[in-house]
Parts: C-alpha cells; structure tokens; sequence
C-alpha cells in the first residue's frame, strides 16, 4: 500500500487532496491538527506516533522528526542497499509528502509581537520533511503549494511519470525553504547594519509583467516578503488604469525618491519623471501651482511621465494634469473632485501610498532599515542606504567664496540641493524661486551636464542669466564647470567639495563674482 505523509498548516484543499488519496488506495500518515481535520471528515488517518512507535512530546515540537520518517521518506527505490536497510529495520517507504509551514511572516506582521511569539512560528519538522523528499524526488512526490493538489492526483491516476515535473515539485520546495529560511534570518538580524559572508532575500512574487524594459524582454515584480509591511512601490495601492509596466514601476521608483527631501515639508512639491529622473521638480503654497512649476521645467520631456506628490491631489491639480498625456500618478490620495476628473483617462494608472508605506518617502526603504540590493549580470551589489537631503537643513554647509549668497539664493540653493537628490549623475539642476528651471541629467561630463542644463532652461522660455542658482551631485574636478555655470548667468553654487582643484574651483566662482557653499556630501545616483 502507498503511503503519503501529510502535515499542512493551510489546510485549503487538504481534505479534498487526502479523500483523493485515500481514493486511490494511499493510507494516510497525519499529525496534530491536519490528522484532526481529515478524521473530521471522515478520512482514515494513522497518527505519525502509531508509525514511529514514539509519541509526539514537548506540545508537538518533536514529532515527525524521527528515523522511521526520514528513512521512509530518503531511501532510494533503486538501490538495494536502501531496500534491503528499511528491510532490515522494518520501515515502509513514503511516497508522497505534502507539507506547507508555520506562517513566520504573518506573525512577525503582527503588531507588538513578541521573540518568544516568532520563535515559536520557525518551522523544524515540516521543512526537514520537504526537503528530505525534494532530495528525492525520482522516488518521491513532494508538495508544498496547495495549488499543486488537482494535478499531483491527475498524475497519480494516470500514471504518468515526469521526472522533469517531479524536478519542479522540488524546486519549489527549495526555492520555498529557501525564502523561509531567510526571512527568519532577516528578522533575527533586525536593522544590524552588517555585510554577512552569506546573504539571500526573502522574495514573493507580486506579478508577472507584460514585457520587460523592451518587449523582447520577460519581467515580474517581486516584493520583500519578510518585512511588517510592504514597503516602497509593493505598498502602493493602484485605483484605476492599466496594470503597471515594468519601466512604470522604475520610473514610480525614481518619482518616489524625487519627493523624499520634501516629505516632511508642509508644502506641497510636485516631481515629473522621465526614464527614471525628474525633468520638473517644485513646491509651492497649492499641489495645483507645485504641479504647473514642475511642469513649466521642461514641458516637452513630461509627455508620457510619471507624476508624484507629496501632498493629497485635488480637482484644481487634476483638471490642469489632465491635459498632458500621463503613464502613471500617485499621491498620497485624491479627493472626490480628483478622482472624477482622472478616472475620465481609461488608461492612467492612479496610485496612492497608504500611511503604512509613507516611510518610503523618508526612508526609502528596501530590507528592512539599513540595506538595499542592486542586480548585475552575474552578482548583486549590496550597500546601506542612504538618507535624502532636507531642504532647509544645511548643518554642515560650508561658504567658501568671498561673496554670500543673498537669502533669497540661500532658500533656493537649500531648494536645489534637495531636487537634485533624484537626478542621475553626473547631475546638474538650475533652480529659482523653488522651482527647477533646468536640468542637466546623466552626462559623462559635468560641463556638459551644466551646458545641458542652461541650455533646457532657456528652450522652455527660462531666463536663466535673471538669477538662479546651481546643484552639482558632485564636486567640479575643473574650474571649466563653474565657467559654463557662470555663462549660463548662474549666481549661486551648492556642491559637495572635495576635489583636488577646489582652490581652482573658488578661485573661479570669486572671478566671476559667484556664492558658493561646500555641503561635504555627494549624492551620485547611477
């Protein structure tokens, strides 16, 4: 008679599946509560210590994990060593394994819960269980998803042996452990800021995408599965429009980062992103103004953006948002007059952040408190996060040119240092009166990032030599970038410092009678 082992704490579909297996003549091995749902309904079950001969003790904690199980299970029909050993020690082969685990991640979501309560949801038996038959899986059925029931069944009655199925049964089973396994791990390290010699992320799938970057490309959205909630674009609710794309769910990503510095603000700020970076960026004293500020940047490249606010959007913003065609937008929420304006563009993607994921913009958080991953063929780059610059907060900053900046600069200098938190390096950004007025994003060189910049201000009807002031990302290793600021009509520069030439760098923002404040701190973003 075969025999099937099953232990599940998602009892979906169990009871149909073990009927199914009664039906074609399995006897049934169970424990605790799975043994009591089957007998329930009037399934035949032999308790695992009727197999074993030792009874379950310590609550359940040790129960399965016996070597009347593992043997049953482990032993390879092929080889007669292992047949003739369970022989020797009359032991009965397992044939089928269907076991799923403690729920660890709903607990630890949990508010206020406890180590003692996530202790006590770590699985021991059940993934040694599943993992002794993926180990042998040519001999073994293995199976930890309840959506794998109707086919293991159909399998079993026709008879059909796919060893290439029984490989995916147990790849699942691993890739499953796997994640288990590090999502305990990421909880017991908490926010330990440490580079571990081993390292895995706990992820879940969210969706398949369309297509990826390119449409020759496949592409799905995973989330980090062990965190309390989810965070950053997983947390994000969608209202209306077509699914999210790949290349949305990047540009939402940059959109987000865009209006982090300006989070705690009570103004509201408004960021327009193209490929990733803001081609406008604003606050004003109303989201509709932040929004036509953000828009009069560069109002040829927002054809077809992402647009994102920090504040709740209102039907005066929508109604002027609703004449540029949008792929995406998101706000904190809409109100009612937002919404019946919006909802008229079948195809636009309204999103909202729930107070649950607000943290992203102030954290921008990715695992946890303290890291985030960046793919490469054939790696992954691991660093700790860093925090966006504040607009207002300039501890630390340094002048470092004979002239001061007015107050009127400073407050647009603390302005521009903030916008430029979401631009891809090398990075320029023109600002005045709290708006970006040009930007200069992505070049190879500062110079001609800075050229860049004057040179998209001045297409979208800007009159950069009226006054304005300058964020570089980084330091300006040549004098030649402060000279194409000046001829651009730039009165102001905020940059980190530190290069070899900054005396060079000084001496030429005195010659052309520039401000110039040294922050101490780079903000590269490739």
């Amino acid at each position: 008679m075969p025999r099937a082992v099953l232990s599940v704490y998602d009892k979906t579909g169990i009871v149909e599946f073990a009927r199914g297996l009664a039906d074609l003549g399995f006897e049934i091995i169970s424990t605790g509560g799975t043994a009591r749902t089957l007998r329930e309904a009037g399934i035949e079950v032999a308790g695992v210590s009727q197999v074993t001969g030792f009874p379950e003790i310590m609550d359940g904690r040790v129960k399965t994990l016996h070597p009347v199980i593992a043997a049953g299970i482990l032993a390879r029909r092929d080889n007669p060593g292992d047949m003739q050993e369970l022989k020797k020690q009359k032991i009965e082969l397992i044939d089928v394994v269907a076991v799923n685990l403690y729920p660890f991640e709903q607990t630890i979501a949990k508010p206020g819960v406890t180590l003692a309560d996530a202790l006590e949801q770590i699985d021991i038996g059940g993934p040694t269980m599943l993992r002794e038959a993926a180990k042998n899986h040519p001999h073994v059925l293995v199976v930890c998803d309840p959506a794998d029931y109707t086919e293991v069944l159909h399998r079993l009655k026709t008879g059909h042996k796919d060893l290439d199925w029984r490989r995916r049964l147990a790849t699942k089973v691993f890739r499953h452990t796997s994640g288990y396994d590090a999502a305990i791990a990421h909880y017991l390290a908490g926010d330990a800021l440490e580079f571990p010699g081993e390292f895995s992320v706990p992820l879940r799938k969210l969706q398949d995408l369309r297509y990826g970057e390119n449409p020759d490309q496949q592409a799905a959205f995973y989330r980090v599965a062990d965190t309390p909630q989810r965070r950053g674009i997983a947390a994000l609710v969608q209202h209306h429009g077509k699914e999210l794309s790949y290349n949305n769910i990047l540009d939402l990503d940059g959109a987000l980062m865009s209006l982090a510095p300006f989070a705690r603000s009570d103004r509201p700020a408004c960021a327009i992103i193209k490929h990733t970076t803001p081609c406008g960026i604003a606050v004003s004293d109303t989201v509709a103004e932040a929004y036509r500020r953000a828009l009069s940047t560069d109002p040829t490249s927002a054809f077809g953006s992402v647009i994102a606010f920090t504040h709740e959007l209102d039907g005066a913003a929508a109604e002027s948002l609703a004449e540029l065609f949008v792929e995406c937008v998101v706000a904190p929420g809409y109100d009612d007059a937002a919404m019946q304006v919006l909802t008229r563009k079948k195809n636009l993607r309204i999103l909202s952040f729930p107070e649950a994921a607000s943290s992203y913009l102030t954290t921008r958080g990715h695992l946890g408190a303290a890291l985030e991953l960046r793919g490469v063929p054939g790696g992954t780059l691991l660093q700790t996060r860093s925090g966006p610059p504040w607009p207002g907060e300039d501890e630390g900053w340094k002048l470092v040119s004979a002239r001061k900046p007015s107050d009127e600069e400073l407050r647009d200098l603390r302005f521009a240092w903030a916008a430029i938190w979401g631009v891809k390096s090398n990075a320029i950004l023109l600002a005045r009166n709290e708006m970006a007025i040009g930007i200069g994003a992505g070049q190879m060189s500062r110079v001609d990032a800075s050229k860049l910049a004057g040179w998209k201000a001045k297409e979208a009807g800007h009159k950069p030599e009226d006054g304005c002031v300058l964020a570089s990302d980084a330091f300006f290793p040549f004098r030649d970038g402060v000279d194409a600021a000046a001829e651009v009509g730039v009165a102001a520069i905020v940059q980190p410092g530190g290069s070899i030439r900054d005396e060079e760098v000084i001496a030429a923002a005195d010659e052309h009678g520039l401000a110039m404040v040294f922050t101490g701190r780079r903000l590269f973003r490739h």
